[in-house]
């Protein structure tokens, strides 16, 4: 026989041997990987958290701007000078009106 084939026997006999040792290095190998890409996967989603928390804020913020907008808007005074102001409407006197009578 050739020494490369010895060698090839000799080789897969030691492998045989030690299988366990060979099993239990791949598992480690593979757990190390793992907590790898894991601990990259929780890295990415605590910082899209943190994005997403943030954008709830700015929209919180301006939710309650435009609730004290619509308030300010709804009071009757506001709407009376926004309508003389921009229609040059007036309150009409008690001449100006009219009454109309339905049958």
């Amino acid at each position: 026989m050739s020494s490369k084939v010895i060698l090839a026997f000799e080789v897969w006999h030691d492998i045989k041997q030690h299988i366990a040792i060979y099993v239990l290095l791949l598992l480690v190998v593979l757990s190390a990987f793992s907590v790898v890409y894991f601990t990259h996967l929780n890295r990415q989603s605590t910082s899209e958290l943190e994005h997403l928390l943030t954008e709830r804020d700015v929209l919180d913020v301006e939710w309650r701007n435009l609730l004290l907008e619509q308030n300010s808007l709804a009071e009757h005074s506001a709407i009376e000078s926004e309508a003389e102001r921009k229609l040059q409407m007036v309150k009409p006197t008690a001449d100006n009106e009219v009454i109309i009578r339905l049958k």
